[in-house]
């Protein structure tokens, strides 16, 4: 059974503290407004690469903070997709699902993983102009993502597919046979994607195919400011376009089962 869209709605998985230099709530007021909010279920994170040293600090913040009642909090970091081997961008003494650690590993698209390292929106889209087919280029991106998947345990997928149009492309190109392959992975991995209010991605296709994978999805603003908590407009409408396509599926899949059993 799949769950309703409606619960999904009471976790915010993808919440930023001043602990990312582009965020402005503290980790206290993320926590109030999601009480506020009404929120069962909340993933604290902030933007981390090899370089950082503060999550040692971050964990033990978060810990000495005073949860509300009825509210489970998770811990993560942010970081991004490197290149087209799956690579990623962390501290190298990350701690995760330990003491003393994290307990997810949040990975943003946030440029296109390259053969040779991260490319950023223009250069891809040079390389695009300069003869890189449009099938070539995602066949490149979903197959970083699955490698990405395999190799980092513990991990959720951040406002995947977001880098599609700063690039010129589309989610609609992607076609069901990368969307298989890529939904796939993450229900074999036990990965969580998430779907982000901020950037309204995945789409409600993407996000159908996940659940027919039996994929783990949640809800994430991507807040950067408390007042974003738990607040969705645009996630709502993409679960719900997503589960009716899922149903409508099944449904057809049920009648052509019952089609063949009166032949």
């Amino acid at each position: 059974m799949t769950t309703a869209p409606r619960e999904l709605l009471l976790g915010d998985y993808h919440v930023h503290s001043t602990f990312s230099d582009d965020a402005v709530s503290t980790l206290a007021e993320n926590l109030a407004a999601a009480e506020a909010a009404g929120l069962r279920e909340l993933r604290l994170i902030d933007h981390v690469r090899a370089s950082t040293t503060w999550v040692p600090e971050f964990v033990r913040a978060v810990a000495a903070e005073r949860i509300p009642s009825g509210l489970t909090v998770f811990t993560g970091v942010e970081t991004k997709l490197l290149d087209a081997s799956g690579a990623i961008d962390t501290p190298p003494d990350l701690i995760v699902g330990g003491d003393g650690g994290v307990d997810a590993i949040v990975i943003g698209d946030h440029q296109f993983p390259g053969t040779d390292g991260p490319w950023s929106p223009r250069e891809t889209t040079e390389r695009l102009a300069a003869g890189l087919s449009e099938d070539d280029a995602l066949d490149q991106l979903i197959t970083a993502s699955i490698l990405a998947m395999q190799r980092t345990p513990n991990a959720q997928l951040a406002h995947w597919f977001s880098i599609l149009p700063k690039v010129g492309l589309s989610e609609d190109q992607l076609g069901a046979d990368r969307l298989s392959a890529w939904a796939e992975a993450a229900a074999r991995t036990g990965t969580i994607v998430e779907v982000n209010e901020k950037w309204a991605c995945p789409g409600p296709e993407a996000v159908a195919v996940l659940i027919a994978a039996g994929a783990r999805i949640v809800a994430s603003t991507d807040s950067h400011d408390a007042v974003d908590v738990g607040r969705y407009e645009r996630v709502a409408h993409i679960l719900d376009d997503a589960y009716r396509r899922s149903q409508d599926d099944v449904e057809r899949a049920r009648e052509r089962a019952a089609g063949e059993e009166d032949r």
